[in-house]
């Protein structure tokens, strides 16, 4: 069974950091690119990183480049986002997401064939 764990989120002040995990079960990391998104209230979940273990591939969102890093760990078969420099825009519900993606098309929802149950980031001005 497929399964995508997240956790990590919490309450962090503007300008701090936190580091988000995805435990991965049921397959392995070089099966599918996993994605990061989030989703805040009343606004669509939007793309925010991907990484691929297969090939290297590691796409950000505009809005996170040079603030967020993702990165994975094959023995423990869990990817991680790290975000720095957080702000309160960046106050979310995130999820991990894994499936086969195309480059362009990586930050959409509908390129995903497994989710996470999120894990809530809030970030206080």
């Amino acid at each position: 069974e497929v399964q995508l764990v997240e956790s990590g989120g919490g309450l962090v002040q503007a300008g701090g950091s936190l580091r988000l995990s995805c435990a991965a079960s049921g397959f392995t990391l070089d099966d599918y690119a996993i994605g990061w998104f989030r989703q805040a209230p009343g606004k669509e979940r939007e793309g925010v990183s991907l990484i691929n273990s297969s090939d290297g591939r590691i796409y950000y969102a505009d809005s996170v480049k040079g603030r967020f890093t993702i990165s994975d760990d094959n023995a423990k078969n869990t990817v991680y986002l790290q975000m720095n420099s957080l702000k309160p825009e960046d106050t979310a519900v995130y999820y991990c997401a894994a499936g086969f993606t195309l480059a362009s098309k990586w930050d959409r929802v509908t390129e995903y064939d497994y989710w996470g149950q999120g894990t809530q980031v809030t970030v206080s001005s």
